[in-house]
């Protein structure tokens, strides 16, 4: 069984890049939350119904070695279905992805409000997950699918950037790391996020905040 971590890094919040917030609808952010948290509702609601009935169907069976069979059949269709649903969710990163680098382009600016960002030096409050980074930490390794990963080396690491924006919700999630299968499965767990982030504050107003997030596997 893999474990999973976020690393620590005490110099994380010198490493946070400060972006002012150009002219994008908070809703198209919060939008393309949603799209991942509907998918996962769904399956989940799947779930319940296949457990529910397997129950039943094995509390009404008194025969010890069809109740096994039962047991055995149930394992094998969760995972058949957290497989489907992992299939649905890298389609949803795919679309929410391209649509994203699509906003991107048509602000022409976007590069050159990234590069001209950098000298803001005073922030009222950084941008936070409810409960703190070990409830993040968490959440992430929860909704981490480790099923979809083939491990060719002991610990597999990558470094997860995404954007608070000014309403809470994540956006422009993108994973840099040496597995690509690792960095696509970090990237749909952050946007699988249950709760959005406070946003970051400057001179009263939220602004849009971006982190450097490192990960890691360790598959001993």
């Amino acid at each position: 069984m893999p474990t999973f971590t976020l690393l620590q890094n005490p110099n994380v919040i010198k490493k946070l890049f400060y972006i002012i917030l150009f002219c994008t609808s908070s809703f198209f952010h919060a939008q393309q939350n949603e799209e991942f948290i509907s998918v996962k509702k769904y399956f989940d609601y799947q779930r319940f119904m296949l457990n529910s009935e397997f129950k039943k169907k094995f509390d009404n069976e008194d025969n010890t070695f069809q109740k096994l069979n039962i047991k055995k059949d149930f394992s094998e269709f969760m995972g058949k279905l957290d497989s489907i649903q992992n299939t649905v969710l890298i389609g949803t990163l795919i679309k929410v992805k391209n649509r994203e680098d699509l906003a991107n382009t048509m602000h022409k600016n976007f590069r050159q409000v990234f590069a001209d960002n950098p000298s803001i030096k005073e922030l009222e409050e950084v941008a936070q997950y409810p409960g703190g980074f070990n409830i993040l930490r968490k959440q992430v390794a929860d909704l981490f699918y480790t099923e979809a990963i083939l491990p060719d080396q002991v610990v597999i690491r990558t470094e997860v950037m995404f954007v608070v924006e000014k309403d809470g919700t994540i956006s422009s999630v993108h994973a840099i790391g040496d597995h690509f299968a690792f960095n696509r499965q970090a990237e749909i767990a952050m946007y699988l996020l249950p709760e959005k982030f406070s946003p970051a504050i400057i001179n009263g107003t939220a602004v849009r905040y971006r982190f450097r997030l490192p990960l890691a596997m360790n598959f001993e």
